[in-house]
């Protein structure tokens, strides 16, 4: 089951559970407020400890890849050349904007809308989300980065396993980005 099924799956489950919830009771509703504060804490903090390794660490090995194609344009993708360092900062800087968009959103929701069920689903999804990020994985949880960990990550998918592009790394592809940027320069 891919990420996006499984969130589906998470959200509708959490949906549920969150029915069950007395939010009309004010301590029931302080302390899901506290978890939820307290998960998006925890969330943010684990993203700042992997960008902290990710510095220290300080990989510099080569990465090259050709970015997917946008699928409305002709345009061919793009080469990329970065460093393992550098990529793993910038998959962290999504994840960090992701996290406070979804804060801004509960902000939204629940402090002008007055919503307390997202209260709880974005507690748990929070906390999914943090176990699901491939540089979570590798430099929290320490696993190898090859397979799906392997840099540049491939994208999640779509709800039905319809993935964007993915970014190619063959040799080939490499080549063949390397020399229509070499025309452009010309």
């Amino acid at each position: 089951m891919n990420a996006a099924t499984q969130n589906l799956v998470v959200s509708i489950v959490a949906m549920q559970l969150a029915r069950k919830i007395p939010f009309d009771d004010p301590q029931v509703l302080t302390i899901v407020r506290i978890v939820y504060v307290v998960t998006q804490v925890v969330v943010l903090g684990v993203y700042y400890y992997v960008s902290a390794k990710i510095k220290e660490k300080n990989d510099q090995t080569v990465l090259k890849y050709v970015e997917p194609a946008n699928p409305m344009s002709k345009e061919p993708g793009n080469l990329v050349v970065t460093t393992n360092r550098d990529y793993d900062l910038g998959e962290v800087s999504k994840l960090v904007r992701g996290a406070y968009i979804g804060i801004a959103m509960m902000v939204f929701l629940h402090g002008y809308m007055k919503y307390t069920q997202p209260l709880f689903i974005q507690a748990l999804m929070g906390v999914k989300n943090l176990y699901d990020a491939k540089p979570v994985a590798i430099w929290v949880l320490g696993k190898p980065a090859e397979g799906d960990l392997k840099r540049p990550f491939k994208a999640g998918g779509g709800l039905f396993g319809m993935a964007g592009g993915e970014p190619q790394t063959d040799k080939a592809a490499i080549d063949e980005a390397e020399k229509r940027i070499g025309k452009k320069e010309e």
